[in-house]
């Protein structure tokens, strides 16, 4: 992610669903083609900017295929995937997205299946990837999307600060453990700040580790029938909690902080824990990092349920409307494949390696070496969660820290308006939800056929 600021353009997507046609997937150009060219559209995370300046030595030279990137921000290149995808315009032929927009485009045509390449191609090995991400990226039996890396999320602390106040983390915390290890743990250190948690508005900033929290204590957006349950006894008590913590003993400018800003707090030392994505640990151990060595990995706090970790991935889907499929797949092929994790770990060091999608990553010694200190926490993360069933009750819609519906980037971000309003004391948890209700009750009313 590494922040998960996701913003589809869903008022583009909805105003077109309902109009697409057959006709525009551009089925008659097929997987075969004698362009030796594609077109990449990709978010400047640093993994990706990684693979920009090693493809042309190690994937152009050896195939012929020269590949064109367009990088943007995240916010920036999701409004010009969907506006490309939705139209079908063709003029990317593969794109960054993730496991929330892949089953949404699948289903209205605009992603090519990349099933039979991925089942053929015995280099690639589709069976190396994690089965939760292969879930995620898959629609009615179809994969769409292949992983460039993966993460979940855990509770990072500081080890050396834990032992000087004689403070133990369990091997499986709860949320009121952490609570009170963050109440013990404020003042630590000069400035230092219990915990750190996203409070900055976002569907994909305070709402991501919220939501996880809400799934854990027995809550849900929706129930099985479409029922808004955004102010329910569940979703109040675990966003009361959240509030209440982050507003004792969170870091300071809560209401603004996201993923960068709680990065930032951890690798100055002005947080004593972090609960965030996994993706952060390399940051944190990165060589010259202040706290490399010093922080401790521990699983998603959990309330009712067994584990809580969210689950995201960037991936690459490939536009149906596309020319140029075959040599798309050469290009997904290798860039999501084990010998991309060989070049990036003797090029730039195995640490930067996009982890979180292969099993093989995490048998390889090279990177286990290099990745030690978070590489099993990483793992178990990924593979405990679970799109399906993050909660205690059925759900309509798959997704974990989010629902995996259109509508729930615009729902997600005004509820996430609300809450970050309410860690800035500028209103109540219960008007919060009350506000949030009304409109999940909106969204509910159209998927039950009302």
């Amino acid at each position: 992610m590494t922040t998960i600021r996701r913003t589809v353009t869903v008022g583009v997507v909805l105003l077109l669903c309902a109009s697409l046609l057959a006709g525009c997937s551009g089925g008659g150009r097929g997987w075969g083609s004698a362009s030796r060219s594609v077109n990449v559209l990709m978010v400047n995370n640093p993994q990706m900017t990684d693979l920009q300046k090693l493809t042309a030595e190690y994937f152009t030279t050896s195939t012929g295929i020269k590949v064109n990137f367009t990088v943007l921000p995240e916010n920036d290149v999701r409004d010009k995937i969907s506006q490309d995808f939705v139209s079908q315009a063709g003029q990317y032929d593969v794109a960054t997205i993730s496991n929330y927009e892949a089953p949404i485009y699948a289903r209205n045509g605009w992603l090519a299946p990349l099933t039979r390449a991925a089942n053929t191609d015995a280099a690639f090995d589709q069976g190396d990837v994690l089965p939760a991400l292969r879930q995620s990226l898959t629609v009615d039996g179809q994969i769409y999307a292949e992983p460039f890396y993966g993460e979940s999320s855990f509770l990072m602390y500081r080890k050396d600060v834990f032992a000087a106040r004689h403070l133990t983390m369990p091997a499986r915390p709860t949320w009121q453990q952490v609570a009170g290890l963050a109440a013990k743990a404020d003042g630590a250190e000069p400035g230092m700040r219990g915990i750190c948690l996203r409070g900055q508005p976002g569907w994909g900033e305070v709402m991501a580790p919220l939501t996880t929290v809400v799934n854990t204590m027995g809550g849900t957006w929706f129930d099985e029938d479409w029922a808004a349950r955004v102010d329910s006894a569940e979703f109040t008590r675990a966003a009361t909690f959240y509030v209440d913590l982050v507003r004792d003993h969170g870091e300071a400018g809560a209401p603004q902080a996201g993923f960068t800003e709680c990065l930032n707090n951890m690798t100055q030392g002005k947080v004593a824990m972090w609960y965030d994505a996994t993706s952060a640990a390399g940051a944190l151990e990165a060589q010259g990092s202040p706290v490399a060595g010093k922080v401790g990995y521990a699983p998603a706090p959990v309330d009712r349920t067994k584990s809580s970790g969210w689950l995201y991935t960037w991936a690459w889907g490939v536009q149906k409307a596309s020319g140029h499929r075959d040599d798309a797949w050469k290009f997904i092929s290798w860039a999501s494949g084990k010998e991309y994790e060989n070049v990036v770990g003797t090029r730039l060091g195995w640490s930067k390696v996009p982890a979180g999608k292969r099993s093989s990553t995490y048998s390889n010694p090279r990177y286990t070496a290099a990745a030690g200190a978070f590489a099993a926490a990483t793992k178990d993360a990924l593979t405990s969660a679970d799109p399906l069933h993050p909660g205690v009750q059925p759900r309509p819609a798959p997704g974990i820290q989010f629902v995996g519906i259109p509508e729930f980037t615009d729902l997600g971000t005004r509820v996430s308006r609300r809450i970050s309003a309410a860690i800035a004391g500028k209103t109540s948890v219960a008007r919060a939800l009350k506000d949030g209700q009304r409109r999940a009750e909106a969204v509910a009313a159209k998927h039950r056929g009302e």
